[in-house]
């Protein structure tokens, strides 16, 4: 006989994401105390002490989302839409805030906080609802595939007025992903992939310092004190942790070698100071999360709850892809933050809101267990 356990959480995701938050503060520390110092009037825990305050808020989120049920998004689709547009156009306002000549941030009064990163998440519960929906007719491109991607240009096109090429992409591929996982059709796929990549090459192509991202990597030393001298302070870091690290606290590139050591670059700062050693166990505790993650939604009980755990799983990946391909010089250099290490409350937040989703996910689709029971025959 086949009976439902209790809800149970996931452990093991719970206990990568204490790991990893508890680790990134750490390094959050030790990466940012020298420009803390520089930038604040001496507070060297300045960026310690901010990144703390997210951390405690975020483990609050994380705690509401992972006991909300998922299944009451679906209701908040609209709104969930709604608010995306609105957020993305408030940022073109006077109310957005110019950091390094782009404008991707809202002043709230006592912090700034990043639209465009809630709106990822936001973004995929839209998806998962709509192609959950739309099973019965998936395969047709112009009633199931279609209609819903139209939002996802909308939100692609209001946050390249920022401009922000990275997250923007970032929401093409996962959009793209979970139209996969919907079931399309493959050359449904592959046709929608050729027109994303022709959009992204054209606007990349559009302006200079894009395309000086895109191609600067490819060789920096091309222009050392330029577009190329990120990534190559990144790759002294590296080479300076070799494979056991400079030893913790002992980085020589956050001394204002290297550009945003403390956010974008903090893995640098990883392998500089722990080697292998702090890489292998960033990675582990990444890769603990997403594997979760796609278990998470293999078991889920609804469409749309597996939908969104694939998502979910998505972005964190890519994301890691993303920040790690351009600290080693693998990708172009795209500004997205690596999940739970970089410095920045909003990009925190809606990682630990994510997460909290798909541990609710788990605990709402409980394992099922064999239980032997001794009939007593009568007679």
């Amino acid at each position: 006989m086949e009976v439902s356990l209790k809800k149970e959480n996931d452990w093991i995701l719970i206990a990568a994401v204490i790991l990893l938050a508890s680790f990134g503060l750490i390094m959050i520390y030790s990466s940012s105390y020298v420009i803390g110092y520089d930038r604040h009037n001496g507070d060297y825990l300045w960026f310690f002490k901010k990144q703390l305050q997210w951390i405690s808020i975020s483990t609050i989120l994380f705690l509401f989302f992972m006991m909300f049920p998922y299944r009451l998004y679906q209701k908040l689709v609209f709104l969930i839409v709604l608010v995306s547009f609105i957020s993305l156009g408030l940022v073109l306002t006077p109310l957005g805030v110019e950091v390094k000549g782009a404008t991707r941030w809202i002043n709230v009064g006592f912090t700034n906080i990043q639209p465009s990163e809630f709106v990822k998440l936001w973004m995929i519960i839209y998806l998962a609802h709509v192609y959950s929906r739309k099973q019965m007719y998936i395969n047709q491109f112009g009633r199931g595939v279609l209609p819903p991607l139209i939002i996802i240009v909308g939100i692609f096109a209001l946050i390249m007025k920022q401009p922000d090429l990275g997250t923007a992409s970032l929401i093409l591929a996962v959009a793209g992903l979970m139209v996969f996982c919907s079931g399309a059709k493959m050359f449904h796929l592959v046709s929608l992939a050729s027109i994303s990549g022709f959009v992204v090459w054209t606007y990349a192509k559009s302006e200079e310092y894009r395309m000086n991202r895109l191609t600067g990597y490819m060789d920096p030393f091309a222009d050392e004190t330029g577009t190329g001298y990120q990534l190559i302070q990144s790759y002294i870091a590296m080479a300076h942790g070799g494979v056991t690290g400079a030893g913790f606290g002992q980085s020589v590139q956050k001394l204002f070698y290297l550009p945003e050591a403390h956010t974008d670059f903090i893995m640098a700062i990883v392998a500089e100071e722990l080697g292998m050693f702090g890489v292998l166990f960033v990675f582990t505790c990444l890769g603990l999360i997403v594997f979760r993650g796609i278990v998470i939604g293999t078991r889920a009980n609804t469409p749309f709850g597996s939908l969104l755990a694939f998502g979910i799983s998505f972005q964190i990946a890519l994301q890691v892809c993303l920040n790690v391909g351009a600290v080693s010089g693998v990708l172009p250099i795209t500004g997205i933050p690596l999940p739970f290490m970089s410095y920045g409350g909003s990009s925190l937040m809606i990682t630990a809101i994510s997460l909290g989703i798909l541990a609710n996910i788990a605990r709402c689709s409980p394992r099922k267990v064999k239980q032997n029971i001794e009939l007593e025959k009568v007679g």
